[in-house]
């Protein structure tokens, strides 16, 4: 099963050999493909063979490409994820209306739950009881928006009165995009290694995103990036805090009673929505316990 996360900061040459990569700079070094499940390419002055971008995208590695910043720009999405694709996505354009609004109501409240959780564990308990009420007061497909109204509630509590999600000089956010950002690839790998499109979201419906439905997926997960940047203190949103950040999802988490990495719970978490959806059963998703 892969696991690691591969980031290429220097120049280099990344070539494929005998089920390896192998990367040529000043030294030559060699990965074994079962072992990656991302690459991630910071440097503009990396080249890559095409042998290696076949193999890259048959072993279902997900391959992230940054901008000059370093933040993540775009990414190698398969033609093909499963070898039944067509009737995944058959399913995926039969799912009725009632049971995607279900699934999406799970999934909100799942994230105000997490959300809540957090800002108890910062102690800010008045703040966490509210998002609480927020749950209760859900109504199917979230159509008197709590997760709106949570949200403002959670970021001004976790991150201070002043800070706003519109403000892309800050810091913070800039941490907090990026972090999104991993997950965001972690997520479209899973939704296409099981045949599905990521543009068909369940919520999400926006015409000029590629991902609608790994946006849907995710929102649980947010939590998980708020917390690490809220602990990173950071003055500054350079290489090594990117690093930590993506690094995140070899860190261990529990879902279904089981310690797995951030990256396999999001393989069982994904699947399982797949799962509830085609069973017409909410009750079968799976959870990360935060």
């Amino acid at each position: 099963m892969s696991w690691r996360e591969v980031i290429i900061t220097q120049r280099c040459k990344l070539d494929y050999s005998m089920n390896y990569m192998v990367i040529r700079g000043e030294d030559t070094k060699r990965i074994l493909l079962d072992e990656i499940a991302i690459l991630m390419i910071e440097n503009y002055a990396v080249s890559l063979t095409g042998c290696l971008l076949s193999a890259l995208v048959e072993k279902k590695i997900k391959v992230i490409l940054c901008d000059p910043k370093r933040s993540p720009q775009a990414e190698l999405v398969p033609y093909y994820g499963a070898h039944n694709d067509v009737v995944r996505i058959k399913q995926q354009i039969e799912w009725e209306d009632d049971i995607k609004k279900n699934v999406w109501t799970k999934i909100v409240e799942e994230k105000i739950r997490n959300q809540s959780k957090l800002l108890k564990r910062y102690g800010f308990d008045m703040q966490s009881d509210l998002l609480n009420t927020y749950i209760d007061e859900m109504v199917i497909g979230d159509a008197t928006n709590r997760e709106g109204h949570s949200a403002k509630v959670y970021f001004n509590a976790l991150f201070g009165m002043q800070f706003k999600r519109s403000d892309t000089g800050n810091v913070v956010n800039g941490a907090l995009n990026y972090g999104y950002a991993i997950l965001l690839s972690a997520f479209n790998r899973e939704v296409i290694s099981n045949g599905y499109l990521t543009q068909i979201g369940l919520c999400h419906n926006n015409q000029f995103n590629h991902f609608n439905l790994s946006c849907d997926l995710m929102e649980p997960f947010r939590v998980i990036i708020d917390d690490k940047v809220k602990n990173m203190n950071m003055k500054e949103f350079g290489t090594n805090e990117k690093h930590i950040l993506v690094d995140e999802l070899n860190m261990s988490y529990k879902i279904n009673g089981m310690e797995q990495t951030l990256l396999n719970s999001i393989r069982i978490f994904t699947k399982s929505i797949f799962v509830a959806l085609n069973e017409r059963n909410p009750e079968l998703i799976s959870f990360l316990e935060i």
